[in-house]
C-alpha cells in the first residue's frame, strides 16, 4: 500500500508540476511582439518638392529611361551644381536643358548630324565662347559654364524652367525644356543627397 500510495503521490506531483510548467503562467515566455505591418520610411535630407518644382510642371512631360553613362551624368551635373553652391533648383533646371539638348548624353562631334559645333551635355558651342571642345566634353566644365550663365539671368530662381533655359541657351525651341521638368526633378530628388 505504501508503495502504491508513494506511486500515486509522485504521479500527481509529476502531473502538478508537467501542468505548472507547461499551462500555467509559468510556461508563459515574453517574447518582443513583431508588428509585421509595413513601414515607410522617410528620407529627411531629400529635397522638397516646392523647392524642385516651384511653379508646377508646365505642359505634358516626357520621360526617358537613362542607362548608366546617362545616370553619372545626371550626378555629375547635381555635384557641379552643389560644388557652385547653387541650390535644388539650379540643378533641375540643368537637368532639364541636358535632357533636352542631349539626352543626357555627353555628345562628341555628330558629323552630319551636329547642329553647327554644338557638343557635349548642354550642345554648347566653341564658336559661341562656351570653351575649347575638350572643356565642353567635360561634364563638370560644361554644367559649371551653364549655372555661370545662369547666375547672370537675373530672378532665374523666379522664373518658369523653361524661360530661364531658353534664356541661358538661347534654343531655336524656346518651349522645349519644360517637358522634362518633372524627370529632372525626379533625378534630384533621388540623388543630391547620395
Amino acid at each position: 500500500m505504501n508503495t502504491i500510495f508513494r506511486k500515486s503521490m509522485l504521479s500527481v506531483v509529476g502531473l502538478a508540476f508537467a501542468g505548472g510548467v507547461f499551462a500555467g503562467p509559468i510556461a508563459h515566455v515574453a517574447t518582443p511582439s513583431t508588428d509585421a505591418r509595413p513601414v515607410a520610411v522617410v528620407q529627411a535630407d531629400k529635397p522638397d518638392t516646392s523647392k524642385l518644382i516651384p511653379h508646377g510642371t508646365q505642359g505634358a512631360q516626357s520621360h526617358i529611361d537613362l542607362n548608366d553613362e546617362q545616370t553619372a551624368n545626371a550626378k555629375a551635373i547635381i555635384a557641379a551644381t552643389k560644388k557652385a553652391g547653387l541650390p535644388e533648383r539650379a540643378a533641375v533646371i540643368s537637368i532639364a536643358t541636358s535632357l533636352q539638348e542631349s539626352k543626357l548624353e555627353n555628345l562628341g562631334h555628330l558629323g552630319d548630324m551636329n547642329d553647327h559645333d554644338s557638343l557635349g551635355l548642354f550642345q554648347q558651342r566653341p564658336s559661341s565662347g562656351w570653351g575649347t571642345p575638350e572643356q565642353i566634353t567635360d561634364p563638370e566644365y560644361s554644367t559649371t559654364a551653364f549655372l555661370k550663365g545662369l547666375r547672370q539671368v537675373d530672378g532665374w530662381q523666379d522664373m518658369p524652367l523653361t524661360e530661364a533655359a531658353q534664356t541661358v541657351q538661347v534654343s531655336a525651341y524656346p518651349d522645349a525644356y519644360a517637358q522634362w521638368e518633372q524627370q529632372a526633378a525626379d533625378l534630384v530628388g533621388q540623388y543630391w543627397n547620395s
